[in-house]
């Protein structure tokens, strides 16, 4: 059973969402980028109040910037697509398990980004997750 509501269409564009943020850092980095992105539909807070949509979640003004590339844009692989099923249907995987945003960075992680604390550090990329005063949501969605 799916935690957020998704078309095929959604996968594809969800798939080829992993693959453009994180290919490079395998199919784990590609999922941990997939659960921020469920994250952020579930939690209806912070700069993600009012998305509830996976095209939404994608397509959220500067929340992506591999949306502005070309390799965005191609085809969702059938590998793609199964990881982006799985986050879909609820597997959350540490340091994204609560984690609202992710970047990375050219050296060291922040401790913090938009004033969020760091938590951990997959491969190139650092994950931040809200306080519970901030987004206590993200917390309880499932």
């Amino acid at each position: 059973m799916a935690v957020v509501k998704a078309t095929e269409s959604d996968i594809n564009l969800l798939a080829r969402l992993l693959r453009a943020e994180a290919e490079g850092e395998g199919n784990l980095g590609m999922l941990l980028v997939g659960n921020v992105g469920i994250n952020r539909v579930r939690a209806d807070c912070s700069d993600f109040t009012g998305i509830h949509s996976i095209s939404q979640m994608v397509y959220q003004p500067h929340a992506f910037e591999a949306v502005t590339h070309g390799y965005f844009y191609q085809r969702a692989r059938e590998s793609e697509k199964k990881l982006a099923r799985r986050v879909v249907k609820g597997e959350r995987f540490w340091p994204a398990k609560y984690s609202l945003w992710y970047f990375r960075p050219e050296g060291d992680c922040p401790s913090t980004w938009y004033d969020q604390p760091f938590v951990s550090r997959y491969k190139l990329h650092c994950f931040y997750e809200p306080t519970g005063e901030e987004c206590s949501a993200v917390y309880s969605t499932f």
